[in-house]
């Protein structure tokens, strides 16, 4: 298994790159749903409103993750109806969890590897359904993305793989 380091850009709230990474980041978290929605089930199957909150926490830090985690879902649902607004408080929580593990991953490992991004993506699902089952009542519906959704696991992991070796340069 391939480990590999990376330059770590922790970007502070009065930085401009904080807000453009963040801009690109919730940009891809917007056209990657619109286009995974046009197959039926896609967005629950392949849950790629979290794609490039992954993405945009690991290599740029928590707090482009957490723009990026805050705004793609609100964004989404405003201009598109997606996520369902009664969806979007398990999203949000979810998505925040996201970035958090990724940025605190991110910062202490200093590297990234195909078990380190399983890890933060299972971390951040088990976290998340509970707090899903706590926010909805019902077990079953909070594990959803674990009986629909490993695809979209698994796309995060290794597509997010991908592209943070692509971007590492950067």
């Amino acid at each position: 298994m391939q480990t590999t380091s990376i330059q770590l850009h922790t970007l502070p709230f009065r930085s401009v790159k904080t807000y453009t990474f963040s801009l690109v980041f919730i940009l891809g978290n917007i056209l990657l749903p619109r286009l995974v929605h046009l197959i039926p089930q896609g967005g629950l199957t392949w849950l790629p409103i979290y794609f490039f909150t992954l993405v945009g926490a690991y290599m740029y830090g928590w707090k482009v993750g957490i723009l990026t985690a805050l705004l793609s879902p609100v964004i989404n649902s405003l201009l598109f109806g997606m996520p369902a607004t009664e969806a979007l408080p398990a999203i949000l929580v979810k998505s925040a969890l996201l970035a958090s593990f990724a940025g605190v991953a991110a910062s202490r490992f200093h590297k990234v590897s195909l078990p380190l991004l399983a890890r933060v993506v299972l971390g951040y699902q088990m976290f998340g359904t509970l707090a899903e089952w706590a926010l909805c009542g019902d077990f079953l519906l909070a594990c959803r993305d674990f009986r629909i959704g490993l695809p979209g696991m698994l796309l995060q992991i290794f597509g997010g793989y991908v592209i943070i070796q692509a971007l590492k340069k950067y």
